[in-house]
């Protein structure tokens, strides 16, 4: 009875060490950093550096995910709005000088280039044309 207490005394421990090593090497998954978003535009970087706004969505030609935003985009475009398309890899250097490494990213920018708002990531036209009309509105 003594030595079927020790070894099972020994096989609790041993499943408890067990268990400390699997929780220990275990790496919580990685959750996708929030990609970096440039706070200030060179509006000379951009068409129409006059227009009131400027609207650029930075993409890349391999990104199912931009394609859509960037025709949500694209609606924006007006008189008050320019609207660019910066797509990686074709526009490797603009990406590059803006530390751009995550898409689709949207940045919204006032005249004097200062990002106003941006979206990373899958956006809805409602949210996207809000933050627009929003920006373009002042309190």
């Amino acid at each position: 009875m003594e030595r079927l207490l020790i070894a099972l005394a020994i096989g609790v421990v041993a499943g408890l060490f067990a268990l400390w090593l699997r929780r220990r090497r275990t790496v919580d998954a990685p959750t996708g950093g929030a990609g970096r978003v440039p706070t200030q535009l060179d509006r000379a970087d951009f068409p129409r550096p006059d227009a009131p706004w400027l609207v650029a969505v930075f993409t890349s030609a391999t990104c199912d995910a931009c394609k859509d935003v960037r025709s949500k985009v694209e609606i924006l475009e007006s008189e008050d709005v320019a609207v660019v398309a910066v797509e990686f890899p074709t526009d490797r250097e603009t990406h590059k000088r803006y530390g751009i490494d995550s898409v689709p990213l949207v940045v919204i920018a006032g005249a004097d280039g200062v990002v106003q708002r941006h979206f990373l990531g899958p956006v809805t036209a409602t949210d996207l044309w809000a933050a627009v009309a929003a920006e373009r509105t002042p309190d």
